[in-house]
């Protein structure tokens, strides 16, 4: 079985996003201040949530700078250093359930385990988008994030883009691996639906059930004949069998006589003719009838 696609997307946008919160974390660049008073004008201080570097363009960069202004005591610098710690600590677990879940060597993937590697992606970016935002926030305000008064200046830093990034990548991948709950939650109703109940549901109502006796009823039919009552079919016995029809009217028989002694077609010359041929005796010297 292939991967799918959601699966390839979060396992892409996260480590990115790990990357990017990682750098945003470690390196001093939240804030650049600029244009210090009997400072020459091309330098710079990069203030971080660990470190301040001071940087000028015709030397190199020289970190651990003195906190003059009490800048690391304050509340959206203390809150971004846990949170973003507990970023990483929580987008690291989510990379390892997403790495069991996806299976890059087994047959299918393990629905479950990458879908909560998503929710665990999702809230790891929570938790990095919340102190940049809150940073970003305060980023001009002195009372809350000191800073030398004017005329120096503050402006965003790199690392506060790059933990901008971070978190989108985090929100976008753990998103898309939640999406593995889909075929899951797909599959586990198709179950449900199929299953048998496992118990009869009881009625609210009670259901009381009386087996009232039948009374008996008269039937409804009678057998008349004449006037008379006469009993069932099935109490005259087997060997009277009922009577079926009409009784239909015989013709009585006709007599036929015939005083000529005629047929049909015949007259009564012919008749006599052939009754004096049949009694004339026959003689040797006349042929008969019978030879003819």
């Amino acid at each position: 079985m292939r991967t799918p696609v959601v699966m390839t997307l979060g396992m892409v946008l996260a480590p990115c996003g790990l990357l990017l919160n990682l750098t945003s974390t470690l390196a001093p660049g939240w804030r650049l201040v600029r244009g210090f008073l009997n400072q020459p004008v091309d330098v710079v201080l990069y203030q971080g949530l660990w470190d301040m570097c001071r940087e000028q363009s015709s030397r190199e960069r020289e970190c651990g700078q003195p906190d003059e202004w009490g800048y690391f005591a304050a509340e959206p610098v203390l809150a971004a250093r846990g949170l973003m710690v507990t970023s990483l600590a929580t987008t690291a677990l989510g990379l390892l359930l997403a790495s069991l879940g996806v299976r890059c060597w087994q047959e299918e993937p393990h629905f479950v385990l990458a879908g909560l590697s998503g929710v665990v992606l999702f809230i790891a970016g929570l938790f990095s988008l919340i102190p940049v935002s809150w940073y970003n926030h305060f980023l001009a305000d002195r009372s809350v994030l000191p800073a030398p008064d004017s005329p120096v200046t503050v402006e965003v830093s790199y690392s506060l883009v790059l933990g901008y990034l971070g978190s989108c990548l985090l929100l976008l991948g753990g998103f898309s691996l939640a999406l593995s709950f889909a075929p899951w939650c797909e599959e586990r109703c198709h179950r449900c639906r199929k299953a048998p109940p496992g118990s009869l549901r009881r009625p609210s109502i009670s259901t009381v059930y009386v087996d009232w006796p039948e009374p008996a009823l008269t039937p409804a039919i009678k057998y008349y004949s004449d006037g008379q009552h006469q009993p069932r079919p099935a109490e005259l016995g087997a060997t009277s069998k009922p009577k079926v029809g009409f009784p239909m009217p015989r013709p009585p028989p006709k007599a036929y006589t015939n005083p000529v002694d005629v047929l049909d077609g015949e007259t009564a010359a012919d008749s006599q003719g052939a009754s004096s041929r049949s009694t004339r005796p026959c003689h040797s010297s006349l042929p008969c009838d019978s030879d003819l």
